[in-house]
């Protein structure tokens, strides 16, 4: 009998029923795909706008991927030999093999001034310069402006080469090169030296190389030295000559110790903008994450979409399989439908995101701050290649949905392991909240960010289940109150279940999704905001000075520097070995008293007068197992291991911080140790007269001038640290939310469109049997009612249970999320909603 029904169809298990069973699929797929345009437009919408997501995504990894430092004050040098500005630790895993982690260095590391002499020594290297950068201040005639200038030594600068354009070069103390970006010209004077020549290239001033030694502050060491060759000598062979006789004579970084690296082409951009390494690793992480949120939200939403698409088609199914058609030849017609349907729409988005990456990557690029200085993130042609990649894993993770939908055709059911399935993700979302908890930092995010992805899959599964019950709930209320409509909106939802859970998933998702994103970031600004306020208690904040000079000025009770720099902290967690870089504060013990308060819960500030100790973040302390008297190993700006004994522990790491260092422990280990800003609290015996307490003139800035009085104290901006890569961060994941929020709205849309084409005949039989307009009208609204207030319920509970866990684990304290952004996702899926439920009918009604 069944190879009766598979001979009627063409179709049988051996090669040659094959050849002819194949036309008969493809003639299903293209019978099908005429029919069901209108159903498939919705799967479409959603393909494009994923490819497009995901190809946008494959373009900035490969961006970031191929980034580096740009090459520019060593443009002229082959070869530059530097320190290592990467930290690295190996341990071995619970059960596993050893891994090594990195992670790069932001302060500079130093080498010997002796390498110099070692690489002069070297056959084929003409001249190898030393070079040593430091920063020149200039308070300014009248006291009110400070600026800063990157100081070099003139013989550095044929490592450009950047040669005189006016004047000529400076021989003695007190004279001085400027760049031609500075602007000044020869005759001027700049921070108290007489420019006797200009140089093309960046703002500058060149000094002598006797002055420079001096002005950089660390004797017997330099940034780094640049080789240039002879005539004719490769530049490959050139380094390997370099690198043979580093090895030889065995020279060492001055911080951590280990090997001086031999840089060649693209690599010494890195000696030169030592931030760019760092970002570019953090970018290419951040994407990483991006990416795999984004995928997973595709396939719940592309599986919603492409589920109903065929469940609608149920009927169509079950006549085929009657006439003799196979549950194999129906998948493979459904497969091949939907591929042709995600090939166009792919194609379509891949274009899309090709034409659009270049102009929001340059725009990106444009904005101050959020790309550090010095990352050169490339396009080449052949990149956009992986738009084309994407596009393929789209079409195919689509086809593999419909292989999943479609496995039993004509029997769709509501078994079992579906809902098994569903709570064991529902219980799996819960316990990964729970692991938040007990976590800091990004793995409470991440654990956070994984269980609402869990949890919403769980509801996806469990979707007919929680729409009965909701309708349960508001069954009986629906058809006292509601009159006919009600009766009817009652009746429906209880015939069809699985229609409404394919309604409310979508809905269920964008909530929490944007619930989650919008609430994490505004708890923990929140909760840094009034940590820092609460921190902060000088009366006075200067910037261009220190705290020394601060103190001699009258009613100046005290003062402390603020030192700004970042530590590598090397742990492990739930078994995994990581290093972090944290920024961290330096600061004078003698003024903190009314100046800074952490929030101390154990121990004594006092401690950190003697050198050796840090204090530290009671989160931090909590995960290290460290108190008072113990120890903890950092490697501080440029790699130096540190084992420092823990004098305090604090609660306002928020905004301070995970650690607070003397500055006389921090200060030799930065590339630029002079002052952030000096905070400092003004006598209480002799409150200052209007204008006693007046900046030194380097010191004069819009926060320097003392209140009238002690009833009116001055506005002093708040001290809190900024996270490495806060800025690039934060404009990449806001866009990346907005683009996954965007496609989760069109998921609402379009699920809900997609089912109201399908209903179309329903509603025309509703009007045969004596409905009015009106109350179909006000059925659909009981309906989309019905939906916005259930997903908005199951959304807001879906993302509480993670943010709660997450905002505890971070703050302390419960998630906020401020009133105006509540009602903006309240209002999106409402609008979304009521959309999705009413255009379908108002399109029959035009057409009619």
């Amino acid at each position: 009998m069944r190879r009766a029904r598979e001979r009627a169809v063409g179709g049988s298990g051996g090669p040659s029923a094959r050849r002819v069973g194949n036309p008969a699929v493809r003639l299903l797929a293209a019978r099908s795909l005429r029919a069901h345009r209108s159903a498939w437009a919705a799967v479409f919408a959603a393909v494009a706008v994923t490819s497009a997501l995901l190809g946008a995504l494959a373009l900035a990894l490969g961006s970031a991927g191929l980034g580096h430092a740009r090459v520019e004050r060593y443009a002229a040098a082959p070869v530059v030999v530097a320190g290592d500005q990467e930290v690295r630790w190996t341990t071995t895993p619970w059960g596993g093999e050893p891994q090594t982690e990195t992670a790069g260095l932001t302060e500079r590391v130093r080498i010997p001034e002796t390498a110099a002499e070692v690489l002069r020594a070297v056959p084929g290297v003409r001249e190898a310069v030393p070079d040593r950068t430091f920063v020149v201040r200039d308070g300014g005639a009248d006291g009110a402006d400070t600026r800063a200038y990157t100081g070099r030594s003139w013989p550095a600068a044929r490592l450009a080469p950047y040669r005189l354009t006016d004047g000529r070069e400076p021989r003695r103390s007190g004279e001085a090169v400027a760049g031609a970006a500075l602007g000044a010209a020869v005759g001027d004077t700049v921070a108290g030296r007489k420019v006797v020549g200009v140089a093309d290239g960046p703002a500058a001033l060149y000094v002598t190389a006797g002055e420079a030694r001096r002005l950089a502050g660390h004797p017997g060491s330099v940034d780094a030295v640049g080789v240039i060759g002879e005539p004719g000598v490769p530049a490959a062979t050139l380094h390997a000559r370099v690198r043979a006789a580093l090895d030889r004579a065995g020279l060492k970084d001055t911080a951590a110790g280990q090997p001086l690296r031999a840089l060649t082409r693209d690599g010494r951009g890195g000696a030169e903008h030592l931030g760019a390494p760092p970002a570019r690793t953090e970018l290419l992480q951040l994407l990483g994450a991006v990416s795999g949120t984004v995928l997973m939200v595709a396939v719940l939403v592309l599986a919603s979409l492409v589920a109903q698409a065929l469940r609608q088609r149920a009927p169509e199914r079950d006549l085929l399989l009657a006439i003799g058609a196979t549950p194999r030849q129906v998948r493979a017609a459904a497969g091949r439908e939907v591929t042709r349907v995600a090939a166009a729409a792919a194609l379509l988005g891949a274009l899309a995101a090709a034409a659009l990456f270049p102009i929001l990557w340059t725009a990106l690029e444009a904005r101050p701050g959020v790309v550090p200085e010095g990352l050169e993130l490339p396009t080449p042609p052949w990149l956009f290649a992986g738009v084309l990649a994407a596009a393929a894993l789209v079409v195919g993770v689509t086809r593999l949905v419909v292989l999943v939908a479609a496995r039993r055709p004509g029997r769709p059911g509501r078994g079992g392991a579906r809902r098994v399935t569903g709570i064991v993700l529902l219980v799996a979302g819960a316990g990964a909240a729970g692991t938040a908890t007990l976590q800091g930092g990004d793995a409470a995010g991440a654990a956070a960010g994984a269980a609402t992805v869990t949890l919403v899959a769980g509801c996806a599964l469990l979707g007919p289940w929680i729409a009965g019950a909701a309708m349960t709930v508001l069954d009986r209320p629906l058809r006292r109150l509601g009159g006919a409509p009600g009766r009817l909106t009652a009746a429906g939802a209880g015939a069809h279940s699985r229609r409404l859970g394919a309604a409310l998933v979508p809905v269920v998702l964008v909530t929490s999704f944007a619930l989650v994103q919008l609430s994490a970031g505004a708890t923990m600004e929140r909760a840094a905001t009034a940590q820092a306020r609460a921190a902060t208690t000088a009366d006075l904040a200067l910037t261009g000075t220190t705290a020394e000079r601060v103190r001699g000025l009258p009613g100046v009770a005290t003062a402390t520097d603020v030192l700004r720099s970042s530590v590598v902290l090397a742990r492990t967690q739930a078994g995994t070995p990581r290093l972090d870089r944290l920024p961290v504060l330096g600061v004078d013990a003698d003024g903190l008293a009314g100046t800074l308060d952490p929030g101390v819960v154990a121990g004594d500030l006092d401690g950190l007068r003697r050198p050796g100790t840090v204090a530290v973040g009671a989160d931090t302390a909590r995960s290290l197992d460290v108190e008072p008297g113990g120890t903890v190993e950092l490697r501080l700006g440029d790699g130096t291991p540190r084992r420092l004994r823990v004098v305090a522990v604090y609660e306002r790491s928020l905004a301070l911080g995970e650690f607070l260092l003397p500055k006389a422990e921090l200060a030799p280990h930065m590339s630029d140790p002079y002052p952030a800003r000096v905070l400092a609290a003004r006598s209480g015996s002799a409150p200052a007269a209007p204008g006693s307490v007046t900046p030194p003139p380097v010191a004069s800035d819009a926060e320097t001038t003392l209140a009238a009085s002690e009833s009116v104290p001055p506005s002093v901006a708040p001290e809190a640290v900024t996270a490495p890569g806060a800025a690039l961060n934060g404009i990449v994941s806001t866009g990346i939310v907005a683009a996954i929020g965007g496609l989760t709205v069109l998921s609402v849309l379009s699920t809900l469109a997609l089912i109201g084409a399908g209903r179309r005949d329903e509603l025309g039989l509703l009007r045969q049997v004596g409905a009015s307009a009106g109350q179909v009208r006000r059925m659909l609204g009981l309906e989309a009612g019905f939906l916005t207030a259930t997903g908005l319920l199951v959304g807001l509970v879906v993302g509480a249970v993670p943010l709660t866990a997450f905002a505890w684990a971070l703050t302390g304290g419960p998630p906020h999320l401020p009133p105006a952004q509540a009602a903006a996702i309240a209002g999106v899926v409402l609008a979304t909603v009521v959309a999705g439920v009413f255009l379908p009918v108002a399109r029959r009604g035009a057409g009619r």
